[in-house]
């Protein structure tokens, strides 16, 4: 998505085995957003036992504040190409939200200001978001997949402090 992993956040799907629809968390031992049937935790589980058959989805929550939702569905399972690091992203539709930008009604507001320069607020928000920023531009050569190791530790860094 290109945000920095700084709210909570899960996936429900079912069980590619049983079925069975589970929570998968970053923090599983805390009851902050109950998420349905077990819980798996986040920081342990591989996605390619997840994603195992073509058409599985799942869905990603992030920043339960927020309410983030996304439908991530495996269209299809591609031969492994040696030398080639994985994952990869190889296409997308549309930039990033920015990081705290208020959920799909913020965004919103924030993508309507920034159709009107004379809009009061106009000059902040294209300030906070970049000058560069485009809504409609989407680059999969900019995705950057980052070590989950780092980041959870980094997560759990910001955690602590709030």
């Amino acid at each position: 998505m290109g945000w920095r992993d700084e709210h909570l956040h899960m996936f429900e799907m079912k069980h590619p085995a049983t079925k069975i629809r589970v929570s998968i968390k970053v923090f599983p031992e805390r009851d902050i957003f109950a998420g349905k049937g077990e819980v798996f935790d986040g920081r342990k589980e591989k996605i390619r036992d997840w994603f195992v058959n073509q058409g599985q989805s799942a869905t990603h929550i992030y920043d339960f504040g927020d309410g983030w939702r996304h439908t991530i569905k495996l269209e299809k399972i591609l031969p492994r190409e040696r030398d080639k690091r994985y994952p990869v992203c190889i296409a997308g539709d549309r930039a990033c939200p920015p990081e705290d930008s208020g959920g799909v009604w913020g965004y919103m507001r924030i993508l309507e200001i920034l159709r009107n320069p004379d809009h009061p607020e106009y000059d902040e928000i294209s300030e906070w978001v970049g000058e560069d920023f485009d809504p409609e531009r989407f680059n999969p050569d900019n995705v950057k997949f980052r070590d989950p190791e780092i980041v959870w530790k980094v997560f759990t860094d910001i955690y602590k402090m709030h």
